[in-house]
C-alpha cells in the first residue's frame, strides 16, 4: 500500500514548497512562461467568475486506496474529517442560496461517519442536484457499504466514479493490485440498481485520467471505447465518461519529479495551451470546501492551501454569493492542466 506524503514527512507534503516549486516555472527549454502571462492578453486576467452553480465540499481525506497520481494525497492513513457541525454550515448556504448541485467528494466521502445524514440532508432541503464521487471499491470493501447503491438510488443521488482503464493491467498499476475487478463488481451492483440504464434517470458517469506523464484522448472517442469494452465484457453500462487531466500536484507532481519528467510533462501542459479553454474552466462557477469549512476556489488550489481571495470571505461562516461572483480567482502554473488540450474540469473536457 503506496503512504500519504504526509504519513512519509515528505517535503511535497508541505502546501508551500509544492507552490514554490510549481512557480519557478522552469522546463528543459530554459524559463517558461506564467499562467498570468498567457491568460492576460485574452482578456482573462484577472480570471473572474460566472454565476456560482457548484458546491463542491471534500468531507475529508481519508481513503481506502492510495493511488499514485492522487492530487488530494488521500489515503487509509489521512484522518481529517469534516464534522457534521460544518456539514450544517455548508446545508444552510444551499439553503439560502440558488447553487444547484452539490458535489460531494474525498478521499472516499462514504468514509465520513456522517456521510448518509448530508446526503439526506441535503435532499430534504431541495439541493436540485447531489453529485457523490465515489472510487467504485467502497463498495466492495466491507458489507456496511454494499447498500450504498439503493441508499443512492433513494436520494436521487448521480454517481461519478473512477475508472482509469477499462482493463487491469492499467488500471491496477495506477490504483492498486484488484482495484479493476472491485471497481467492476462495484459497477454491477449499479447497474442493478439501475444506475447507468436507458430510462432510468439514474445517472452513472465515469472519470478517466491517464496512467502516466501525458494528456488524455478525446473524450467523446474514449466514451464510445469504454462502453463498448465494458459492455462486451461485463455487462456494465454508464452514461456519460469525462476526462481529466492529471493536475501536477501532490502525489502525481512526487511521480514527475522522481520519474524525471516533471519539465516535460509542464513543457507538454504549455505547448498545449488552449485559449478557448479558459472560459470553461471550474473554478469560474464552483467553490470546493475543505474539511474544515475554508473556501477556494477549486479542488486544486484546496490542495496546495490556496484559499479564496480575502476579501470574497474565506471560511464557509462568512459565506457571501455576491462577494465570491466577484472576487479574483487565485491562478498558478498547475493552472495550464485545466487550459490544455481539450480542457478539464470535474465535468470533463471544457472545449
Amino acid at each position: 500500500m503506496i503512504k500519504s506524503l504526509h504519513a512519509r514527512h515528505h517535503q511535497l507534503a508541505n502546501q508551500e514548497r509544492q507552490v514554490e516549486f510549481l512557480e519557478r516555472g522552469v522546463s528543459k527549454s530554459g524559463k517558461v512562461p506564467s499562467f498570468r502571462q498567457k491568460i492576460e492578453p485574452l482578456g482573462h486576467y484577472p480570471l473572474k467568475p460566472t454565476k456560482l452553480e457548484i458546491f463542491q465540499v471534500n468531507v475529508g481525506y481519508m481513503c481506502n486506496q492510495a493511488c499514485k497520481h492522487c492530487h488530494v494525497d488521500a489515503g487509509p492513513d489521512r484522518k481529517e474529517i469534516m464534522t457534521r457541525e460544518t456539514m450544517q454550515q455548508c446545508l444552510d448556504v444551499l439553503k439560502r442560496t440558488n447553487i444547484h448541485t452539490l458535489d460531494i467528494t474525498g478521499g472516499a466521502p462514504e468514509l465520513n461517519p456522517d456521510f448518509r445524514w448530508f446526503v439526506e440532508e441535503a435532499r430534504r432541503i431541495g439541493a436540485r442536484e447531489i453529485i457523490v464521487r465515489s472510487n467504485l471499491t467502497i463498495l466492495r470493501s466491507n458489507p456496511k457499504y454494499h447498500n450504498l447503491p439503493e441508499f443512492f438510488k433513494e436520494n436521487g443521488v448521480r454517481v461519478c466514479s473512477s475508472l482509469p482503464f477499462y482493463n487491469a493491467d492499467k488500471t491496477d498499476r495506477q490504483r492498486g493490485e484488484g482495484v479493476f475487478k472491485d471497481s467492476i463488481e462495484a459497477l454491477q451492483m449499479l447497474n442493478k440498481a439501475g444506475y447507468g440504464k436507458e430510462g432510468s434517470g439514474l445517472i452513472l458517469d465515469l472519470v478517466f485520467n491517464p496512467t502516466g506523464a501525458f494528456l488524455p484522448g478525446d473524450q467523446k472517442q474514449l466514451e464510445r471505447d469504454f462502453k463498448k469494452e465494458l459492455k462486451s465484457h461485463f455487462e456494465v453500462e454508464f452514461n456519460s465518461l469525462f476526462t481529466i487531466t492529471n493536475i501536477p500536484i501532490s502525489r502525481f507532481l512526487d511521480f514527475l519529479i522522481e520519474s524525471g519528467n516533471y519539465e516535460d510533462y509542464m513543457e507538454k501542459l504549455i505547448n498545449a495551451f488552449n485559449p478557448a479553454a479558459v472560459s470553461g474552466v471550474m473554478c469560474r462557477n464552483t467553490i470546493s470546501i475543505d474539511w474544515e469549512g475554508n473556501l477556494y476556489d477549486c479542488d486544486f488550489n484546496q490542495m496546495l492551501g490556496l484559499k479564496t481571495e480575502k476579501s470574497a470571505g474565506q471560511h464557509i461562516s462568512m459565506f457571501d454569493v455576491e462577494a465570491l461572483e466577484h472576487r479574483n480567482i487565485v491562478v498558478g502554473q498547475h493552472c495550464f492542466a485545466c487550459t490544455a488540450g481539450s480542457g478539464s474540469s470535474c465535468q470533463g473536457a471544457t472545449a
